[in-house]
């Protein structure tokens, strides 16, 4: 069962004041933007009563990088950072331990768990996994160089020197690091009754490539018509009852894309609570995690030049494999 606690983060989050329009160029626009940082943050972050960022700003809950506090007519001051810290009234433990799979000075490979948020979302402050990170290692440094789902777990890149960030970012950007999934999804009736009669030759190989777009709500995704623009490289490779094992390589890298992929395919993961249909909101059940790990990086480190191949344990031992 989960436990809910009030939290305040530990580390503070930030936003930058925007660049405002000039006077003689738009005296509209001049005329209507905010004179105090308070009225941008207000007006910014909607979904916050403004009472909420009084109380914080009169609590010192908010400041600028050196660390000087805002107050509530402290004018704007475009282009700075804006430093606050994000409050939630219930926040979930999450019952599951991250691993340090290789630390160096420039990055670091770990395993995040299921359930655990890698940054801090929603309502989880303190439970992501970089908190944890930084307090396990004393390095505040540490941040993702890629995303994984909360409901995923797997093998994640962290970057830790900040002088050299970028070198682990373009590995992503310029397709130079490989990633291998698997996932456990029920068969399809035609798959399921050809294994049934011993007509399947494993592995089965897909490729798929489709347009995928936001959806309604805007944090699930849909495929659409139009020039494709996700890759993923699917198979099966083991089967177990209704059920089979598959690797999955995600080429390009959507938001959900394998989890689409395989639904688009007929076989949504096991477990999940988007696709095919988006389930009432409720408490997490760590019983029954998204069927979905990235079991390996593999890239050639752009700092040492050393080829790095990463796994955690995957699900083969479910299948005897």
């Amino acid at each position: 069962m989960s436990s809910d606690t009030s939290a305040r983060a530990a580390q503070p989050s930030y936003v930058v004041l925007p660049q405002l329009t000039h006077p003689s160029k738009n005296a509209a626009a001049s005329s209507t933007a905010p004179k105090t940082v308070v009225e941008f943050l207000v007006s910014h972050f909607a979904q916050i009563p403004p009472q909420v960022w009084l109380k914080r700003i009169e609590d010192g809950k908010v400041h600028w990088a050196d660390g000087s506090l805002i107050t509530v007519d402290t004018a704007y001051r475009p282009a700075t950072r804006v430093y606050y810290y994000r409050e939630v009234t219930a926040e979930t433990k999450i019952p599951f331990v991250q691993k340090i799979l290789h630390q160096d000075e420039h990055c670091m490979l770990v395993f995040k768990p299921h359930f655990l948020p890698v940054t801090p979302s929603g309502n989880f402050v303190n439970e992501c996994l970089i908190h944890r990170l930084r307090i396990a290692t004393g390095i505040d440094t540490i941040t993702p160089a890629h995303r994984l789902d909360r409901p995923t777990a797997g093998v994640m890149l962290m970057t830790v020197n900040p002088e050299s960030r970028h070198a682990y970012h373009a590995l992503f950007s310029d397709g130079k690091i490989t990633k291998q999934y698997q996932a456990i999804a029920k068969l399809t009736a035609a798959l399921l009754a050809q294994s049934q009669a011993g007509e399947l030759t494993l592995p089965i190989h897909w490729t798929v490539k489709n347009r995928m777009v936001r959806s309604t709500p805007s944090f699930l995704m849909k495929v659409t018509e139009g020039e494709p623009n996700t890759h993923s490289e699917i198979s099966l490779i083991a089967i177990k009852g209704d059920k089979g094992l598959f690797e999955l390589s995600p080429i390009t890298g959507k938001m959900h894309q394998l989890r689409v992929h395989m639904m688009s395919l007929g076989m949504p993961l096991e477990n999940d609570t988007n696709y095919p249909t988006l389930a009432p909101k409720s408490a997490d059940d760590f019983s029954k995690p998204l069927r979905l790990i990235a079991k390996s990086l593999q890239f050639i480190d752009p700092i040492s030049h050393i080829e790095r191949q990463l796994s955690c344990e995957g699900y083969e031992a479910e299948f005897a494999l």
